[in-house]
């Protein structure tokens, strides 16, 4: 059904561009901006399970929209200076934003080398655990497990399920059944049951969460480039609707001074990890502003209208993955066209650490 979903939105947008109605909104967006939000730049894969393929999107993809955007116009921004553009009165030009969430290594590979090559600023999420080497990427681990095991036994809420995952389909459905029911689960519950699934299954844990991290010198190496802004995420990247508010304040101070100290100099913005409405509340926007970020953001769908109207520390983002591919569509959805108010986020759990 998802994917389903998908190819109709996808459908929908590129006859919103083929008719030419986008173009009516992208003259009222004159001074509007977007920050893109892209987590995996890397080659296609061939594989035939790829649960998180969404995620994803190839070098070469990268460096057509990167053109694209110059053509439609639109200036290349760091997420500071989009912050600042919020608050001031509407302008004439379009303005963009790039982020990459999660310091993977196929960054430094593949996306890297294209922002390089066209001097565009971009900004860099780091949680600093898996830098270290001490945090899970369990939605990775989980990947691994589903990919490989035909039969799938674990504990969940207390009793023993069973699911089959002989063919593709079924191993789709076991792994989002199976990632919505982790995304729910406090860290530690959380960490005990990834931890007792690799041990059924074979899968190293902590060889997975390593492999996919940059190292210390490659943050340093991109820190010290002048289009680059590296912004914290945490230290273990957890969802914070799920700890309690002392808990995800230290996730934020604590991943803020670690980075400060490996780069030598102030961390001023964040990513809240995951990033959906669900994944956070008001509270833990509250909570950002107390570890002294100056701006915060998230993956909820938007634009950014200059004006005061957005909330500095829980700016909107477009997600451009790897399903809905073309350019067409992307410049439809950059036009506004497709936007609907947004939902205020829940006012979250437990009271505010002092």
């Amino acid at each position: 059904m998802i994917a389903r979903n998908s190819k109709l939105a996808h459908a929908g947008l590129e006859l919103a561009h083929a008719s030419g109605v986008f173009r009516i909104a992208e003259r009222r967006a004159a001074g509007t901006g977007a920050i893109l939000r892209l987590e995996h730049v890397r080659p296609k894969s061939t594989a035939a399970f790829q649960p998180l393929r969404h995620q994803e999107i190839t070098p070469r993809f990268l460096e057509r929209m990167i053109r694209a955007l110059q053509r439609w116009k639109f200036e290349f921004v760091s997420v500071a200076e989009a912050r600042e553009r919020a608050q001031r009165p509407r302008g004439n030009a379009r303005f963009v934003a790039l982020t990459f969430d999660g310091a993977y290594r196929d960054f430094l590979n593949h996306a890297y080398p294209v922002l390089q090559r066209y001097e565009v600023p971009f900004s860099l999420y780091v949680p600093t655990g898996f830098v270290d080497n001490i945090a899970q990427a369990w939605w990775l681990a989980l990947e691994v497990i589903v990919a490989r095991a035909p039969r799938i036994v674990l504990f969940m809420q207390g009793e023993e399920r069973r699911f089959r995952a002989d063919s593709a389909e079924q191993k789709y459905q076991v792994f989002d059944v199976l990632h919505a029911w982790m995304m729910q689960l406090p860290p530690a519950e959380l960490s005990a049951a990834i931890t007792d699934l690799c041990s059924r299954y074979d899968v190293d844990l902590k060889a997975v969460s390593r492999d996919i991290a940059m190292e210390w010198s490659d943050l340093l190496k991109v820190a010290a480039d002048p289009h680059a802004t590296v912004g914290s995420a945490t230290v273990s990247y957890p969802v914070l609707a799920n700890v309690a508010a002392p808990q995800a304040l230290r996730e934020m101070k604590m991943g803020r001074t670690i980075l400060e100290a490996a780069l030598g100099h102030s961390c001023e913005e964040f990513a809240y990890p995951f990033g959906a409405t669900e994944t956070f509340s008001r509270r833990d926007v509250l909570l950002a502003r107390d570890a002294g970020f100056a701006s915060a953001v998230s993956a909820r769908t938007g634009l950014i209208v200059p004006g005061g109207e957005a909330d500095v520390m829980c700016l909107p983002r477009i997600a451009w993955e790897g399903r809905p591919r073309s350019l067409r569509a992307l410049r439809v959805v950059l036009s506004g066209l497709t936007m609907r108010r947004q939902r205020p986020l829940p006012s979250g759990a437990g009271e505010l650490a002092s």
